[in-house]
């Protein structure tokens, strides 16, 4: 990033700002519903795990598809925040649809429209952060957005939890509650991001035959870098998986994924203001480390304490490295073009992040979770080894 200014000067923009609490909003409603969806499709709708895997796997897929082709479609016709409001609009209009389910197909459904909402909105709302934000501080300001992103998802499963212990037992009224910061989100989006860049009429339309050219040599380097350290990082099922295995009460498994992303809300915006200041290669090198240092925890854990620690090291681990590759992908990829490159990384990393949950489940299944998240040691290790290789990516920043 340029140095010409020192990140302290500048302000990160109120566009960011709002958009990190859409984040949350959205995240707090939709975390609310995905914390209970599981005993809501076993216990109320009685769906067998068949069906429950159908659901999050075309809705993970889904997901995946969208994000190249809103990235594609903001860089196209341009008007980012249109294509932002779109995807969380279809986000939370789904929430009814899952209170109102009385068969798995209609929660399929609501699934499938939700994860599609996703997908649309990621691309787009991190090339507009990028528009908005001057280089100096776009660390930092992806640090922020990715903060209360993972605030709203320790948020969100606390207020159902909450809710079921304190209020009601019925899941289809949580259900109905959680439209409320939905629809709050929806209302930020319009009085409160601004698109200037994208939505002034002199802005050049993008032709289809220079979408192509998103493929830089550099941006290559750095998908192939994200896909690497996808294929590290394991689903946090297998955490959850580890967390029963060790014996503790089903009541509070769900704490063990709030404990992380309260890590990961605490870590994001410290590593982003760092990432504006050092070479960011490094802090990923950083998040590596803890992420080896996690997985080796989890492989050896024996009691809580153990555990916990692996935790907070997992969060640590998203902190150092979520937010900042978001920051690099803005600065490698071609500036009108940046949606789209979101979009494709994006894409990449996800598919990666399937592989390695395949891997993870098979070392699992075949030798138990010891060799599972010994496996995760070796990849994280050999994604540290080769993160030197990546030489032309030093100097983003």
């Amino acid at each position: 990033m340029s140095s010409d200014c020192p990140a302290t000067k500048i302000k990160i923009p109120r566009t960011v700002w709002v958009l990190g609490f859409v984040s949350l909003l959205m995240d707090i409603s939709s975390e609310m519903i995905h914390a209970l969806l599981p005993l809501f499709m076993a216990g109320t709708l009685g769906a067998s795990a068949i069906w429950i895997g159908l659901v999050e796997g075309i809705g993970e897929g889904t997901a995946l598809i969208a994000k190249v082709f809103s990235g594609v479609v903001a860089d196209r016709f341009g008007h980012k925040k249109h294509l932002v409001f779109a995807g969380y609009f279809l986000g939370v209009v789904s929430k009814p649809v899952f209170a109102l389910a009385g068969c798995m197909p209609v929660v399929l459904a609501a699934r499938f429209f939700d994860r599609i909402g996703k997908g649309l909105r990621g691309a787009p709302r991190d090339a507009i952060v990028a528009d908005v934000t001057d280089e100096s501080i776009r660390g930092a300001a992806y640090g922020l957005r990715q903060s209360l992103d993972a605030a709203g998802a320790f948020v969100g499963p606390l207020i159902a939890t909450l809710l079921l212990l304190l209020w009601t037992e019925d899941l289809r009224s949580i259900f109905w509650i959680a439209l409320i910061p939905g629809a709050a989100c929806l209302l930020l989006i319009l009085i409160g991001v601004e698109d200037n860049v994208t939505e002034t009429k002199n802005t050049k339309r993008i032709e289809w035959n220079e979408i192509g050219s998103v493929m830089t040599p550099a941006f290559r380097l750095l998908v192939i870098l994200g896909t690497l350290f996808s294929l590290a990082r394991f689903s946090n099922t297998f955490i959850v998986l580890k967390a029963a295995d060790i014996g503790i009460d089903q009541a509070w498994i769900p704490m063990i994924i709030v404990l992380m992303n309260i890590a990961f809300s605490l870590s994001s915006y410290p590593f982003g203001m760092l990432a504006d200041r050092l070479n960011p290669m490094r802090l990923l090198a950083l998040g590596m480390v803890l992420l080896a240092l996690s997985d080796l925890l989890f492989a050896f854990a024996a009691n809580t304490a153990v555990l916990i620690l692996g935790v907070v090291l997992f969060g640590m681990h998203l902190g150092a490295t979520q937010g900042i590759f978001s920051a690099i992908v803005s600065e490698v990829a071609v500036s009108h073009l940046r949606a789209t490159a979101f979009g494709v990384f994006n894409f990449f990393s996800g598919i990666a992040l399937l592989v390695s949950g395949l891997v993870a489940g098979g070392l699992w299944e075949l030798f138990g979770a010891q060799y599972c998240f010994a496996g995760g040691v070796v990849f994280a290790v050999l994604t540290l080894v080769l993160i030197p290789q990546f030489k032309s990516l030093q100097s983003c920043h």
